[in-house]
């Protein structure tokens, strides 16, 4: 396709070259995956990329250059291609992207789900019912990856949630040409923020939570908050808000008439009472529009619930046949790396959940010593370069809902361990807690496996299904619940 269609009613400028030229090996923020025929989009500040990879890009076979303001590097050859100037890169990129693979989002429903917590839950549950219920072929792009049902799409490593705007649209097309109906995503924060979602058509937008998280990205909640929003700020039809959270009513002023609203405690289209709650799950009433269905999930605990009511109103949203979808939620399988369950041949529960926010942890351990008989052991650490001011918080969580903590490592980045758990251990010592420093993730477990005893529970929290550990720049294969069960088989 060529250039110049691309960005046909977007402001640009082209510096030299034809804009005529024909793009033909797709896009790409990073020098290295650069391919012949490619446009290369030189974002400022990208780790694999930028104005500094220009030559590297041009090495690789690209045939234009999409780029900001300001100089380009002398030595990068820019002046053999074509060279076109726009005010944002990244917003340009979602256009050109999307424009590229042919608008594939037009061709199913898609929804984006957005908040600090429960968003992998939501579309793991999203994809259950639909499949279930009406065995539809559903795409799931997030946290753990993207795939079609259990068809893994093969993708370069990466830590985003929220692909890069090309690598989206090249998701969102393979979902389309393979004839999936529907597809449910994780809009994150900085996602929404950096525009990798402008030109998703996006059939429903999903609002969970808002609690502290990313501050190392935003400064301030608010920022946060407001990063949340721009997903219902023009780029959703319609949206399903949590009306226990009070982001909600913001949401309905920004689009009002197209909201439905969930929730345990405040009025809601879709509300849930009755709770029952034991370790095998939860069973509920759900009401809406003046009736009542029985309803259980296979995960314990109110947030599940929560979780479960946004899926159903999402999917009720979109057509799909309510009584059908409760009865296919009670058949889900457990979502990898929340809640996710283990019991040893000694006779100890292990459970793996991806909390790793003061409220997230707060919620699953709140829930855990709901239906515990006896002692809870708490692994548990705080990613490197990220929010500092949550590690003492969240130590003072972990003691308050367990008998024992074993501090590690979790993704510590370009951060010395020892002093994240310096920083953690201040919150931790105010509850009384006994607990064990162990940096080192997987003698971390084995030590907490080692202490607990029949009936007791175990949570390794904070990094769920996540298949690597970050240390510094390396991403180094680690699955937490692959470790227990290797420590188990010993």
């Amino acid at each position: 396709m060529k250039l110049s269609a691309l960005l046909d009613g977007h402001d640009h400028h082209v510096l030299h070259g034809d804009p005529d030229v024909s793009v033909t090996g797709g896009m790409t923020f990073d020098a290295g995956q650069v391919t012949s025929g490619s446009l290369y989009v030189a974002v400022p500040g990208h780790e694999e990329g930028g104005p500094g990879g220009i030559g590297r890009a041009l090495e690789r076979g690209a045939v234009a250059v999409l780029a900001e303001d300001g100089p380009l590097p002398a030595e990068s050859g820019a002046g053999q291609v074509c060279v076109v100037r726009v005010a944002d890169a990244r917003a340009a990129a979602s256009l050109v992207a999307s424009r590229y693979y042919g608008e594939p989002g037009r061709a199913m429903d898609v929804v984006a789900i957005t908040g600090t917590n429960g968003k992998t839950s939501v579309s793991y549950m999203i994809e259950s019912a639909l499949r279930l219920a009406e065995g539809a072929k559903v795409g799931v792009i997030g946290t753990s990856g993207s795939r079609i049902g259990t068809e893994r799409i093969p993708m370069p490593r990466s830590v985003l949630s929220t692909p890069e705007s090309p690598d989206l649209q090249y998701l969102l097309g393979h979902m389309r040409d393979r004839g999936t109906s529907s597809v449910v995503l994780e809009a994150t924060s900085m996602g929404l923020l950096q525009r990798r979602l402008d030109h998703v058509p996006v059939s429903v937008g999903v609002f969970t939570n808002l609690t502290q998280d990313h501050l190392d990205d935003h400064g301030t909640m608010e920022h946060y908050k407001n990063a949340k929003l721009r997903l219902f700020a023009g780029l959703c039809d319609r949206a399903v808000v949590n009306a226990d959270d009070p982001v909600s009513a913001e949401i309905s002023a920004l689009m009002p008439g197209a909201v439905t609203t969930y929730g345990l405690d405040a009025p809601a289209d879709y509300r849930a009472s009755d709770l029952v709650v034991d370790a095998g799950g939860t069973r509920f009433t759900l009401h809406h529009d003046g009736r009542k269905y029985p309803a259980a999930i296979p995960v314990p605990g109110r947030f599940s619930v929560s979780n479960a009511l946004a899926t159903l109103a999402a999917c009720h949203l979109l057509g799909h046949e309510l009584s059908a979808l409760v009865e296919a939620l009670d058949r889900m399988p457990p979502t990898p790396g929340r809640l996710e369950r283990f019991t040893t041949a000694q006779g100890v529960c292990v459970i793996v959940d991806y909390a790793h926010s003061p409220d997230s942890l707060e919620k699953v351990l709140g829930t855990i010593r709901g239906f515990a008989t006896d002692s809870v052991i708490t692994v548990f650490g705080c990613g490197g370069d990220r929010d500092t001011t949550k590690r003492a918080l969240m130590g003072e969580i972990a003691g308050r809902h367990s008998d024992l903590c074993v501090l590690t490592s979790d993704n510590p980045r370009g951060e010395d361990p020892e002093i994240i758990l310096d920083q953690i251990v201040p919150g931790l010592t105010s509850t009384g807690t006994p607990f064990h420093r162990v940096a080192d993730r997987r003698e971390a477990i084995s030590r907490a496996l080692s202490v607990a005893r029949r009936g007791d529970i175990v949570l390794v929290a904070g990094k769920g299904s996540e298949p690597h550990q970050i240390v510094g720049e390396q991403l180094i294969p680690f699955d937490d619940m692959t470790v227990v069960r290797e420590i188990d088989a010993l």
